[in-house]
């Protein structure tokens, strides 16, 4: 990073190398010193204790990528502090008590570790605690009582019993007062401790018989601020005796004690003697003003005064405690002593082995002496007993370095390589120097996670493939392995085509090659004769950033099969000759030709390599098959005998050139011979044969256009044969349907409640009989009425229509001469399911009407009607029928009239169906 600000250039860079360097100088100060806070006792959780990141020399921008953090080898230490992730400063985590803390000591501090990632470093910081005036001066008892005899001598001291406070330094500086009396005063007596032990003097003698009881009050008072203080009543009673008061032989006793002795083990026996005899004489030991904890850890003989411990004691808890003791006789005067007992450390505790930090896994290009672990190794014992040096057991590249603090850091010691081994283990031995020696180990897992750095590499460093020409599109050629020893994405290994020996657009769009599996498939079919063999490159990549690759060579061979046949070069093929086909040459062969005479030779060659392209010859047709012979191999054409004087002049002969391939394949030749002495004498079949097959050419041309002649004239005849029946037939019902006025002028009918689905459709068909009456016939007739098929199918009954109905006759022809087609009333025709009932009442009523205009008109019947009449007739009978048709959803209304029987109205219902 500092060669990039360098490069920007300007004043920045400066400033930035300025400020690196003395970032680097506050870190390095403070690896080499320990960082000390203070902070006052009791404060709440959250309450600031110093900006840990700034005095490490940390920024806000560098704090999540350091993961700052507090560690220490003692759980206790931890739930005090914290560090905050947004400004990296150390914060309270909960309330400490120095007192519950570190008890009387003067000193009293926490010390952890700083931890710093990337790289991983620790930091010694220690907090002080300091006082706080939150204890009062207290007394073990309530009241005192003394008792003084009335004959004691004024300036006589009694000692009272010391207040504890359990603050420290100012805080615990106790004073005293004493509530105003003539009688008594209140003294001090400094003790070699340092503290002040205060005295009940007396002021002037006393009288029972005056005032037997007095009650005072004695108040002590801490020098903090403010002040705090406590109280306790004195009482005393005047007694007539007992004027000695039990006297210690020592104002302080003192003792050491070994730890862990069994409980009930004497510590030291204290003694105090009283002047007096009897009962005042008696002395009777007791603790007072001491914590109710040392109650719980000694106890006292009040008859011999023997302390003895009451369960065992612990060094690392507390290595001195000070007890106060009261002699007190039967008349009730007291004696006050001190006994402070050290404890001797014994090693009993095993080193504790913490893992401060285990940065797992490490990469494997980690460079030589990066710190993969913090550790934090501990002794509560002390001296000797706490002296503790550490080793690493195992075979790996890793060491331990000591540092400050009793934190050790364990690094690497040479390159790290995961593909020999992807863990190691390693045991860290911590052993201190107490008789006996006393140790303790912990296991340390170090993965090593993978890095790039290995190439994929080959099954072999060049394939070889052999491949049979003409094969299938996307066959198997070969498969090429490559491995990468690398793990996950790093060792995926992809394929790719990276060129070949015909460059880019020769080899490579030959094959293909599958990126996953290796697998090298052929692109296209091979053909031997164009490609014999070709070389790839087949790159392997892997897939880590940056990626790395190998290539290996592919080459594949092409293997031939037989797939050309023999090519014959002579004799020549005719022009216009295509595959196999060949044309003819021309030999001429002396008649005195003897066995053995070269006629010719056969020349061929084949495309293919090996048995394919050996050729064999054949002599398959001669005209004189005994008189030539080829030769198996050369191909050469020789007589097998003498030309003689019957053998014809001209020969024909035809060989087949044939290869070794399975299966083998073959072509033919054919060679013409002319036995003839001289070429000259050769001419003229030379010139006959010319003009035959030129002959055979025209006459295969008239053939075939006679045969198109023919054919165009028979299809002419068939169009023409067609058009005059057309003519003689009229124009089809279709093409009359559609001439204006010719049919129908009331539209398509269908049933009125026909309301749904596709549109109906219409269709007449009209066959009608020629009218008598008309002087000739006319085509085509004129519109005839159609009934509504509303009215067909409409509900009333059968009877004839009234003139302005729309289904009655049509107003007659203009012209009397033109020619009446019979018109039929209309009926009703009822729908049932697809078929009608006709009504045959109206039938027969338009069958008389038809009869008797049949007789008034026959007389000025013109030939061409009586012509007409008679072509209807033979087509249909004598009947005629007209009927209009309509079609919905597979119904028919038909309407028409009959004037013959049923029989032909059938038959052209049914035309008409159909």
């Amino acid at each position: 990073m500092s060669g990039g600000r360098r490069a920007s250039g300007g004043p920045g860079g400066g400033r930035a190398l300025v400020l690196g360097a003395v970032l680097l100088g506050l870190c390095w100060r403070a690896a080499a010193e320990r960082l000390r806070y203070s902070m006052a006792e009791e404060l709440p959780r959250g309450s600031l204790v110093g900006p840990l990141a700034r005095d490490l020399g940390l920024s806000a921008h560098e704090l999540p990528a350091r993961k700052l953090r507090v560690a220490s080898a003692g759980k206790k230490q931890l739930k005090y502090f914290t560090v905050s992730e947004t400004n990296g400063n150390l914060y309270v985590n909960e309330r400490l008590d120095r007192e519950e803390l570190c008890g009387e000591s003067l000193s009293c501090s926490v010390s952890f570790e700083a931890l710093v990632h990337n790289p991983l470093n620790v930091f010694r910081v220690e907090v002080a605690i300091e006082d706080v005036n939150d204890n009062s001066p207290a007394f073990s008892k309530d009241a005192l009582d003394l008792e003084i005899s009335e004959w004691t001598v004024p300036g006589a001291r009694f000692p009272l019993e010391m207040a504890r406070d359990a603050d420290v330094g100012s805080n615990s500086l106790i004073t005293y007062q004493l509530s105003s009396n003539p009688s008594f005063s209140l003294a001090v007596k400094e003790i070699t401790s340092g503290k002040k032990q205060p005295e009940l003097a007396l002021e002037r003698a006393l009288d029972r018989e005056k005032q037997s009881f007095f009650e005072l009050v004695l108040t002590a008072v801490d020098g903090g601020d403010p002040a705090r203080s406590g109280t306790v009543q004195v009482r005393v009673n005047v007694t007539d005796a007992n004027d000695n008061p039990p006297v210690f032989s020592k104002s302080i006793y003192e003792a050491r004690v070994a730890e862990n002795l069994p409980a009930g083990s004497l510590v030291l026996q204290v003694r105090a003697t009283d002047a007096d005899a009897g009962s005042n004489g008696r002395v009777f030991y007791s603790f007072i003003n001491i914590p109710a904890g040392i109650r719980e850890l000694f106890s006292i003989d009040k008859e011999s005064g023997e302390i003895r411990t009451e369960r065992p004691l612990d060094f690392e808890e507390a290595t001195k405690y000070s007890l106060g003791l009261e002699a007190r006789d039967g008349g009730g005067l007291i004696g006050h002593c001190e006994v402070q007992i050290d404890v001797i450390d014994e090693n009993d505790n095993a080193p504790e082995i913490t893992i401060l930090s285990l940065s797992s896994p490490v990469p494997e290009d980690a460079p030589v002496g990066t710190v993969v672990a913090l550790l934090n190794v501990n002794d509560p014992d002390s001296g000797e007993n706490g002296e503790v040096s550490c080793e690493l057991s195992g075979e790996a590249p890793l060491s331990l370095v000591a540092s400050s603090g009793g934190s050790s850091k364990v690094v690497t010691t040479s390159a790290l390589d995961r593909e020999q081994a992807c863990e190691h283990r390693v045991t860290v031995v911590a052993r201190d120097r107490g008789s006996p020696s006393l140790w303790s180990s912990r296991e340390l897992v170090l993965e090593v996670s993978d890095v790039n750095d290995n190439a994929p590499v080959f099954e072999e460093a060049s394939y070889s493939a052999y491949v049979r020409e003409n094969n299938l599109v996307g066959a198997l050629v070969l498969r090429v392995v490559a491995r990468d020893s690398d793990a996950g994405a790093n060792g995926r290994v992809s394929y790719w085509l990276s060129g070949g020996s015909a460059g880019a657009a020769g080899a490579a769009p030959l094959v293909s090659v599958e990126a996953r599996s290796g697998a090298v498939y052929a692109q296209r079919s091979l053909d031997y004769e164009q490609c014999r063999e070709f070389a790839v490159a087949v790159r392997a990549q892997d897939g880590g950033s940056p990626a790395r690759s190998s290539t290996a060579t592919v080459r594949v061979f092409v293997l031939d099969q037989n797939d050309n046949a023999p090519r014959v070069l002579y004799p020549p093929p005719a022009s216009g000759a295509s595959g196999a086909s060949v044309g003819s040459a021309f030999e001429v062969v002396p008649r005195s030709a003897s066995a053995g005479y070269l006629v010719g030779k056969v020349v061929a060659v084949d495309a293919d390599a090996g048995r394919n392209a050996w050729l064999s010859y054949e002599l398959v047709q001669a005209s004189e098959p005994a008189l030539f012979r080829v030769g198996l191999q050369s191909g050469e054409v020789r007589t097998a005998r003498a030309v003689s004087e019957r053998d014809a002049a001209k020969q024909r002969l035809v060989a087949v050139v044939k290869d070794h391939g399975e299966p083998a394949l073959s072509a033919t030749a054919t060679l013409h011979v002319v036995l003839a002495e001289s070429l000259q004498e050769a001419l003229p079949e030379l010139s006959e044969r010319a003009a035959g097959a030129e002959a055979a050419g025209e006459l295969q041309f008239w053939l075939v256009l006679a045969l198109a002649l023919l054919s165009a004239l028979l299809v002419l005849s068939v169009a023409l044969l067609v058009l005059a029946r057309l003519r003689r037939a009229g124009p089809p019902a279709v093409l009359r349907c559609l001439g204006a006025q010719r049919l129908s002028l009331a539209g398509a009918a269908f049933p009125a409640d026909f309301c749904e689905g596709t549109l109906p459709y219409s269709y007449n068909l009209c066959v009608a009989a020629p009218p008598r009456a008309a002087a000739e016939a006319a085509w085509p007739p004129p519109p005839l009425p159609i009934v509504p098929a509303e009215e067909l199918v409409a509900g009333e009954p059968c009877e004839k229509p009234s003139p302005s109905s729309s289904a009655v006759l049509g107003d007659p022809p203009a012209d009397p001469d033109a020619p009446q087609l019979p018109v039929l009333k209309a009926g009703r025709a009822c729908l049932v399911g697809a078929r009608f009932v006709q009504c045959r009442e109206e039938a027969a009523g338009a069958a008389v009407d038809r009869e008797e205009r049949e007789e008034g008109g026959s007389a000025a019947a013109p030939p061409a009607a009586a012509r007409l009449d008679r072509w209807i007739a033979g087509f249909l009978g004598r009947e005629a029928v007209c009927f209009q048709t309509t079609r919905r959803w597979g119904f028919e209304i038909k309407q028409g009239g009959v004037a013959g029987d049923s029989s032909l109205e059938q038959q052209v219902v049914a035309g008409a169906g159909a």
